[in-house]
């Protein structure tokens, strides 16, 4: 079993849209530990805020295996794909890191490039594991978001309201 962290981020329906991918990657994955869910500005376009979080799991399944399975879940969830990049989104599942691998090629990047790009990324991803360390930086997530120039990026602790 290796340890995956998988970012998720909404901004159509998101919570229907973060509660449907969470029941998704526990059934196919079985325990998952969430970060806390934060609330960010549209990124590269003009549009609704995001919610964002990042999951831990416990895998056997291949990375291949397992971006089949987020685009899975992304495609029952009603994501497009022939989209623009910046656009709003129904789902949008990316495999941040696969243990310590560090894999480079045209389908693929690990560990994805918007851990250290994007504070929506790094800062649950930090929550989650802040020893862990950037397999190519060999920096603690802490010490990656310690340096992340973080008023450029605001966030906002997402608190889900009761009903």
């Amino acid at each position: 079993m290796v340890a995956i962290f998988i970012s998720i981020g909404t901004n159509i329906e998101p919570e229907a849209h973060i509660r449907a991918a969470i029941a998704s990657l526990r059934d196919a994955l079985g325990t998952l530990q969430c970060s806390p869910v934060y609330r960010s500005p549209a990124f590269g376009f003009e549009g609704a805020d995001f919610l964002n979080l990042v999951v831990r799991a416990q895998t056997r399944h291949s990375v291949e295996a397992v971006r089949s399975l987020l685009r899975r879940i992304e495609d029952d969830n009603g994501r497009h794909r022939d989209a623009e990049k910046f656009v709003s989104r129904t789902l949008d599942l990316d495999l941040l890191l696969y243990a310590d691998r560090v894999l480079n090629d045209t389908s693929i990047q690990i560990p994805r490039p918007e851990i250290t790009a994007h504070a929506f990324v790094l800062k649950p991803l930090m929550d989650l594991a802040p020893d862990l360390l950037h397999p190519l930086l060999k920096k603690s997530m802490r010490q990656l978001w310690e340096e992340f120039p973080q008023t450029a990026q605001p966030l906002q602790l997402w608190e889900q309201e009761s009903d």
